[in-house]
């Protein structure tokens, strides 16, 4: 492979600039990636209002557990009282 002997020195003398600028730009893209991501900051009103938010479903979702607890004892009530019934009617044979 035959190399023009012109061509060297330009490249030495080519390659100090793209080097000059070249590694600054690397390094400053290689910190960029490096950087961990910034978590978006939520406004103080907006975290007191969603605070707020978060305690209403909570105390929400416990009245729900106390209806359906409540639904739950009905309905054995109501399961109780018909089987004695059901046993009685079949005993005299109806």
């Amino acid at each position: 492979m035959d190399v023009n002997p012109v061509l060297i020195p330009i490249i030495a003398v080519a390659s100090l600039p793209i080097m000059a600028i070249g590694i600054p730009i690397a390094r400053a893209y290689a910190a960029r990636i490096g950087r961990a991501p910034v978590a978006p900051s939520v406004p103080p009103e907006v975290a007191a209002r969603l605070e707020r938010m978060e305690q209403a479903i909570d105390s929400i979702a416990v009245e729900v557990e106390r209806i359906s607890e409540g639904q739950r004892f009905t309905t054995k009530l109501l399961a109780e009282r018909t089987a004695p019934l059901e046993s009685t009617a079949l005993r005299d044979g109806r």
